[in-house]
């Protein structure tokens, strides 16, 4: 009679990183990974904290001899440039992460994509923070912007601004190949926002094919929620709506890209 072989215990089943919940000490050491690399890269700090500042002393005396006009328009663009130079940044900076084989280094760790996404927006965020302040400053206090309201609900929306184009690079950077396809994307998700957004003349002068597109472009809210800000002395229900629409975009796009985020180019 043969004696019934004993029990083997079972191997425990990992949980693959994809399906992980998000880890707030995995996303902080993430940003603080890329915040240290960063450090050491002086020319990408010194292009987003220095371009949307030298952008806005340029248009600032362009207008010299119509300082309404940059009044007009200065405040739609201390949201749009931060918004252009953190795509930028995040976009080829996400991409060098897999064609370095960092990312399928990371991923082969306890690290969930949820995590690095995170970890990416929380470092860059920090950075937005600082950007924005350093371009809302300098339009109110050193250039003469005249807002009507709250210097600081500008601060805010270009804060928003500043996030959604992180979202936005992380998102596109899982499409790319190389760097200069990644640069390629701005003009396909960039450049609609910016002719669309009514910074040139107000949306509802055109098209009602285009005047619908706009209405569903994260940017055209960015822009109104700029423009409620230069007219209103209070927060206005407008100005609330459009800040909790961009501020819904980048979440949204944000788990956008940790749904596509791929370990490596093709």
């Amino acid at each position: 009679m043969t004696t019934p072989a004993a029990p083997t215990a079972s191997a425990p089943t990992r949980t693959p990183a994809h399906t992980r919940a998000l880890s707030l000490s995995r996303t902080t050491a993430t940003a603080t990974r890329v915040l240290r690399q960063l450090s050491h890269d002086p020319r990408t700090i010194a292009l987003l904290m220095l371009i949307p500042c030298v952008m806005l002393l340029l248009l600032r005396y362009v207008f010299d001899g119509s300082p309404r006009t940059f009044d007009n328009i200065g405040a739609s663009l201390l949201g749009i440039f931060p918004l252009i130079t953190m795509f930028l940044v995040t976009s080829i900076a996400t991409l060098r992460e897999r064609t370095s084989g960092t990312l399928e280094r990371l991923l082969a760790m306890p690290l969930g994509k949820g995590d690095l996404i995170a970890g990416y927006a929380l470092a860059f965020g920090a950075l937005a923070i600082v950007q924005s302040a350093l371009a809302t400053g300098l339009a109110v206090w050193f250039l003469g912007l005249d807002v009507t309201g709250s210097p600081w609900l500008l601060l805010l929306v270009a804060l928003l601004d500043a996030l959604l184009g992180t979202a936005l690079g992380l998102f596109v950077s899982a499409f790319a190949a190389s760097e200069f396809q990644a640069v390629q994307f701005m003009p396909a998700v960039i450049f609609p926002q910016l002719l669309l957004c009514g910074l040139f003349t107000p949306r509802d002068n055109m098209h009602p094919a285009l005047e619908a597109v706009s209405d569903v472009l994260p940017m055209s809210y960015a822009v109104d929620g700029m423009n409620e800000v230069l007219r209103h002395t209070d927060m206005t229900a407008t100005f609330v709506r459009d800040v909790l629409i961009v501020a819904g975009c980048a979440l949204l796009v944000l788990a956008l890209g940790a749904a596509t985020l791929k370990r490596r180019t093709a």
